[in-house]
């Protein structure tokens, strides 16, 4: 997927041309981008099969309109920013192939910057609390840990990341794909979580690894980004939820997230302040399409949740790394 990352394109893409060489073919969906990239893909990436989105949909419609027009067995959905390695590709799928059950699952994603670190957007497998609040092995909210191998072993988690996830092609059909309304930011959540919700399984495979920038389309430190993760949280929270957990969760995540305004607004970052806001006012807006949609999926206790408060653990108890986190407390 591509909006407006030309330089990425030229800098990542060969590489992903010469990884992939006989294992897939190379698709790229550009999003309507205003930077020269369909250019950019006509004059040096010829070779390249290339699908024009009419409008910038955000992740989620982006991907959405683009796998529509592609036959495949898998779709692995992968960022403009992100490097490749030798090999990529088979240990995910052999993983998957073993296994009727994972429907999806992502390599170790590492910071292309540092690239001893797990990179903040799925680490080595992607997990939540019993609030909604993401974190992964190897990354709990800012804390990047240095990969020394400690997650090396493939397992079963809450979430992939879609910056790079493998997904079975008609599972991914068959459960809607992406959510259209999140545009971006824990769509791929919410998706693993329809997925668990149906008895299927998710997997991090981290013998396979990838090399992420991050921040590609909107910067790390951004107010859009803020108001985006907010509401897309009370959203999948929403339409994914068993009804016995509903509204004690909603209850509690009031308080947090009026807790997290004001830590935004005492660092200085009153945009941030006014996102929180915002974020829920844009789910109140689109609560009647969302009750909708929940009545037509299924909510189920699903595996890998975290039975406790992540950012009390986090910032109160002083737990930096997931191997910190008691393993009793997943259920």
């Amino acid at each position: 997927m591509n909006y407006n990352g030309k330089k990425f394109l030229r800098k990542f893409l060969p590489l992903v041309i010469e990884r992939t060489a006989g294992d897939a073919e190379i698709w790229v969906a550009d999003n309507n981008s205003l930077d020269g990239s369909v250019e950019v893909m006509h004059e040096e990436f010829p070779e390249v099969k290339l699908i024009e989105n009419p409008y910038n949909g955000g992740f989620a419609t982006g991907y959405n309109l683009a796998l529509r027009q592609i036959e495949a067995d898998y779709y692995v959905l992968l960022n403009s920013d992100i490097e490749v390695t030798e090999n990529w590709i088979n240990p995910v799928v052999e993983l998957m192939e073993a296994d009727p059950k994972i429907a999806a699952c992502q390599p170790k994603i590492l910071d292309f910057y540092n690239q001893s670190k797990f990179e903040y957007a799925g680490a080595s497998g992607g997990f939540i609390d019993k609030y909604g609040y993401p974190f992964c092995r190897g990354r709990v909210f800012q804390s990047l840990e240095e990969d020394e191998g400690q997650y090396d072993q493939p397992t079963e988690v809450f979430w992939a990341s879609g910056a790079c996830m493998f997904v079975k092609a008609d599972l991914f059909h068959k459960y809607g794909g992406l959510d259209d309304d999140f545009f971006a930011h824990m769509e791929e959540i919410d998706f693993c979580w329809r997925l668990k919700n149906e008895g299927y399984k998710i997997m991090c495979c981290p013998s396979s690894s990838v090399f992420h920038v991050g921040g590609g389309t909107l910067p790390k430190q951004s107010s859009r980004k803020t108001y985006l993760n907010f509401r897309n949280n009370f959203m999948l929270l929403y339409k994914n939820l068993p009804a016995n957990r509903l509204i004690k969760t909603f209850i509690a995540r009031l308080f947090l997230d009026g807790a997290a305004g004001i830590k935004f607004l005492m660092q200085g970052g009153f945009q941030d302040f006014i996102a929180v806001i915002d974020a829920h006012l844009g789910f109140y807006k689109k609560f009647a399409k969302l009750r909708k949609k929940r009545k037509a999926l299924k909510q189920t206790p699903v595996s890998k949740v975290y039975q406790r408060n992540i950012a009390y653990a986090h910032y109160l108890l002083g737990k930096k790394k997931f191997s910190d986190l008691d393993p009793e407390r997943f259920s």
